[in-house]
């Protein structure tokens, strides 16, 4: 027994997990996406760079759970393939073939904002500048209608974001002017006398859907989020800027859109927020674009509101087999308006909706003190259920939309709905599941959201935030990484916090 005793502690050297091990593993998914792969087409970076480009670029992640991990590597390497060089600056595509409904280069503006969520976290993501000035100076010249406004936009919100990652404030501070013009152009399009802002359904992108229309001028809970959060980030830039006078300015417009949110949008009875009807009145279904306030933090932390989110563990509500539909399932005409046809947003499950949701659902309970019972376990059974939902014939695939019974993809096997770039899912993976909160301070704070006793070890390697790199280790047992128990923290190889329990920690650079 002597002897195997020692044989045993001759060799548990060699099984802790450093970055070799994860470049090894992220080779090996690479090796396996790009042989299902018939490399239909080619944008900037190819399949036979793929590896390496992850590799430099991408945090690497590891964890016990292998669908989440295989998917968080499958939508790196899919979101690479939607970046592309322009004459007018890099882009990333939403559609990997051409649609007809697209602008130049195949350009649409309706992820925009989940683009630069999600590229944020790239260590090479100067690229996303290039994109954001597309969207801002070239996309609609020569062009015989708006492509910049074809659809509803986060873009001021998202960019924050952005500056939040890198913490390149000349590049934001630099836009300020011209983002500001750009929400009075909103204003002048969109806003109407009682001060909410108005879309046609489509131009949400979610046509088809059960209180829109494709003509009606109808207050949705979408458009008004996305100002509120526009307004709300745009006086942080203009502080940033130390332009007082505008900050106190867009101060006024997102307390004002606050008000109005609650005030007309949420209907006291049904505890949901919803779409105000052009003809009056409030609709009658809830949506999962009800969520969207949380996305933005415009919503009181009280019960009142928060008890809305009971809804999505309710199977007559949104909670479905597949994951978390698009319109609550009691509703009398879900899933009425066909199949596949138009882009149907009446009950099915959208990807687009779904990081939406999880992203409020994350910050309901990240930062929230009344939660009305949703737990980290809720919040982790649907991200697991929406990495599951990321196949087709057994192989990993993201497509647009899916019946909610049976995960099938309603476009079918549609070259154009293949690598369909209309969601995020690293940024949830990252900033909500695992809890890295970037700070507008050189600061950070990890508030995880894995459940007490889940994952006995994850770890979040080469993570670059604001010039410097970091590394999260959680060990449970202290035996995967060679750290020791516990959650570690680590800036630039430096180690920089410790807790014996998977619990929220805030860190000064």
């Amino acid at each position: 027994m002597k002897k195997i005793r020692l044989i045993i502690l001759f060799f548990l050297p060699c099984l802790v997990w450093g970055q070799q091990d994860l470049e090894t593993k992220l080779q090996d998914y690479v090796r396996q996406f790009n042989a299902n792969d018939d490399e239909a087409v080619v944008n900037l970076i190819p399949n036979s760079q793929s590896a390496e480009w992850l590799r430099t670029n991408i945090p690497l992640l590891d964890c016990p759970d292998p669908t989440i991990e295989q998917i968080y590597y499958f939508r790196w390497w899919s979101f690479r393939k939607h970046i592309k060089q322009t004459p007018e600056g890099t882009i990333v595509t939403e559609f990997i073939t051409p649609v007809k409904h697209a602008g130049k280069y195949n350009s649409i503006s309706c992820a925009l904002g989940h683009h630069i969520y999600e590229g944020r976290w790239l260590k090479g993501n100067d690229f996303l500048k290039e994109y954001v000035d597309f969207w801002l100076y070239h996309a609609d010249k020569g062009q015989t209608r708006p492509r910049f406004h074809q659809f509803s936009s986060w873009l001021p919100d998202a960019l924050l974001a952005y500056y939040m990652v890198t913490g390149d404030k000349e590049y934001i501070v630099e836009r300020l002017a011209d983002l500001d013009k750009d929400y009075a152009v909103w204003e002048k399009e969109r806003q109407l006398s009682n001060g909410l802002f108005w879309q046609h359904d489509v131009k949400d992108g979610m046509e088809e859907s059960v209180s829109g229309a494709r003509r009606e001028e109808n207050m949705r809970p979408t458009i008004n989020s996305y100002m509120y959060g526009n307004a709300r980030a745009l006086a942080t830039i203009a502080r940033l800027a130390h332009q007082t006078e505008l900050e106190q300015k867009y101060r006024i417009k997102a307390d004002r859109l606050k008000t109005l949110l609650l005030d007309s949008l949420w209907d006291k009875d049904d505890v949901f927020f919803k779409t105000r009807l052009q003809k009056g009145g409030l609709h009658s279904a809830r949506e999962a674009i009800g969520f969207i306030p949380w996305y933005f933090h415009a919503v009181p932390d009280k019960k009142t509101y928060a008890a809305a989110w009971q809804q999505v563990r309710d199977t007559a509500g949104f909670k479905a087999p597949w994951g978390l539909t698009t319109a609550e399932r009691r509703e009398p005409t879900f899933r009425t308006r066909g199949t596949g046809h138009s882009c149907e947003w009446d009950g099915a499950i959208w990807p687009f909706a779904t990081s939406q949701t999880l992203r409020g659902m994350a910050n309901l309970l990240a930062d929230y003190k009344r939660k009305a019972g949703i737990r980290p376990e809720d919040f982790y059974e649907e991200v697991a259920q929406y990495a599951k939902s990321h196949v087709m014939y057994g192989k990993p695939y993201i497509g647009e939309y899916q019946d909610e019974r049976t995960g099938e993809w309603l476009k079918g096997d549609d070259p154009r709905s293949k690598f369909y770039n209309h969601s995020t899912f690293a940024d949830v993976v990252i900033q909500d599941l695992i809890g890295f909160k970037p700070m507008l301070e050189d600061a950070f704070a990890i508030k995880p959201l894995v459940p007490s006793g889940k994952w006995p070890y994850f770890s979040l390697q080469r993570l670059t935030y604001k010039g410097h790199q970091l590394d999260i280790y959680w060990d449970q047992q202290g035996s995967r990484y060679g750290k020791g128990k516990g959650l570690h923290i680590y800036v630039d190889g430096k180690q920089v916090a410790h807790s014996k329990k998977l619990k929220s920690i805030t860190v000064n650079l």
